[in-house]
């Protein structure tokens, strides 16, 4: 039988974990080893529980906590809050990526206001005071949005 089952330490170099998480797998109840050799404690798993493992570490990767994980694994969860679960996973990548895109705007706000300054030519030579007001005109996009947007609307 033993053919046919892993050590804890082959899976967790297989799969590029510590052993230590997968104690903890153990300890949530998410992945419990199919046998313990009660003379030494060694773990055995088997190829289910491989399977399981590489579900749980990629539903880890998508963000799921293992609380979240454990109920999905078990099979507990129904259908329809499965979806609920997924699309609310999803819809928080998609923030994450628009929060991204957003930082992404801003730095390319930032490079471009930098560039166009002669300013920032001499920004070794400047005082700790101008330098600090330099960068908080370059950096300070949302106020400089905010006072755009404020402008044109008072104008139209």
């Amino acid at each position: 039988m033993k053919d046919d089952l892993m050590l804890i330490g082959e899976i967790a170099d297989f799969f590029g974990v510590s052993r230590k998480a997968i104690r903890l797998y153990e300890k949530k109840g998410i992945l419990k080893p199919v046998k313990t050799d009660a003379a030494n404690g060694y773990r055995y798993y088997s190829a289910e529980q491989v399977q399981q493992l590489n579900a749980l570490l990629e539903l880890k990767a998508l963000g799921f906590s293992l609380d979240e994980i454990k109920m999905i694994l078990d099979g507990k969860t129904a259908k329809e809050s499965l979806l609920e679960m997924l699309e609310k996973k999803r819809r928080a990548w998609l923030e994450t990526i628009d929060s991204a895109r957003y930082k992404e705007e801003c730095l390319g706000e930032m490079i471009q206001n930098l560039q166009a300054s002669s300013a920032a030519q001499e920004i070794t030579e400047m005082t700790e005071e101008e330098r600090a007001w330099l960068l908080v005109k370059m950096v300070c996009l949302e106020d400089v949005r905010a006072q755009k947007i404020l402008s044109e609307a008072l104008w139209l």
